[in-house]
């Protein structure tokens, strides 16, 4: 489905899923004219990873703040916009109410329509912001502290998942591996960045399949693994270099992804690839997919770091394409946190 333009269409976005407070103003769907975040990531490091009651607090502190920042820093006023975007799932239930909250009062006030998002869509439509040229039908691997998904695009909102985590998601594996080997909270750019000092075939740990799902992932056998070769150094009074554990794990990680991802493109016959969500930004991860991609002559598709994490711009890109197709919410939208993709509430 192509999607013409007859005016230009400005849409703030609200995205307050988990720990970033942040509001954009997006045009068209692909130009980014503000995109505003507030990292909670400082408030949460000390406890090793999320706390959900002082995420909510803090959204309630930040968000209107952001929103005017993203306004102004558009030069834009509330009046020019013609929706009001707002991510209502799947995520931190008390997180996601600020931002809903948030915009179906804005909506409210000022009449203007409100549009709410899935944030796995958001994540996906990430890439259409620096890559205008992108559209469906493609292949999306979806890869952050919550999600491990496997998408095919069909469309402009119409989404298949062929393949999902069964345990813990590749983020979330990240963050596990990174606090046991002492590196602490965000695990993923820890990781990433000692990896450099590594080998990644000091250690060979396991790269785990599923039997009846041949695109599904599972992490929690290789963090398992992780753990008892730690336990493994202290018994025998083995120095651990830590090194060479996090780039042996990551490795792992890295080729279950893109083993599946490349028999998933084989297999469906697409030759564009994506890739999105916070993984979606380790260097490893993406200097491999593009050499797996060129190999086989795959167009490959990623947003740049900030567009990985979470962010309102990507909330912003959906929605357009959500607004073009007349999707429209009353003031009855709610938190969903366990929103699936292509749900429509």
């Amino acid at each position: 489905m192509g999607v013409r333009v007859e005016k230009d269409i400005y849409i703030l976005a609200i995205e307050s899923s988990c720990d970033e407070t942040a509001a954009a103003v997006v045009k068209n769907g692909r130009e980014v004219l503000s995109n505003v975040i507030y990292s909670q990531i400082a408030l949460h490091t000390e406890y090793g990873g999320v706390v959900p009651e002082i995420a909510s607090r803090k959204h309630i502190e930040k968000i209107n703040q952001v929103i005017e920042k993203a306004l102004a820093d558009a030069d834009k006023a509330l009046t020019q916009m013609d929706a009001i975007a707002v991510t209502y799932g799947p995520g931190l239930v008390g997180a996601l109410l600020v931002g809903v909250s948030a915009a179906k009062a804005i909506s409210f006030a000022s009449g203007i329509p409100l549009i709410g998002v899935h944030h796995i869509e958001g994540h996906i439509s990430a890439n259409y912001i620096e890559n205008k040229e992108l559209d469906p039908p493609f292949l999306c691997l979806v890869v952050s502290g919550g999600h491990s998904h496997l998408v095919v695009v069909k469309d402009y909102g119409e989404y298949e998942i062929i393949g999902r985590t069964r345990d813990d998601a590749a983020g979330e594996a990240f963050d596990k591996v990174a606090r046991a080997i002492g590196l602490g909270y965000p695990g993923g750019p820890k990781i990433d960045k000692v990896s450099r000092e590594g080998n990644p075939d000091a250690i060979h740990f396991p790269r785990a399949k599923v039997g009846d799902a041949e695109y599904d992932f599972s992490f929690s056998g290789l963090k398992s693994a992780v753990l008892n070769y730690l336990n493994s150094c202290q018994m025998k009074g083995e120095k651990m270099a830590v090194a060479d554990v996090a780039a042996s794990f990551q490795k792992a990680v890295i080729d279950v992804l893109v083993d599946h991802s490349m028999d998933a493109l084989a297999k469906y016959g697409y030759k564009k690839f994506a890739i999105a969500g916070g993984v979606a930004s380790n260097s490893s991860l993406r200097k491999t997919f593009e050499e797996a991609c060129a190999k086989r002559g795959i167009a490959f598709y990623h947003p740049s770091p900030v567009y990985c994490t979470d962010n309102a711009a990507m909330i912003g890109a959906a929605a357009y394409y959500e607004y073009q197709n007349g999707v429209r919410h009353g003031f009855d939208l709610n938190a969903v946190p366990n929103l699936k993709l292509g749900e429509r509430i």
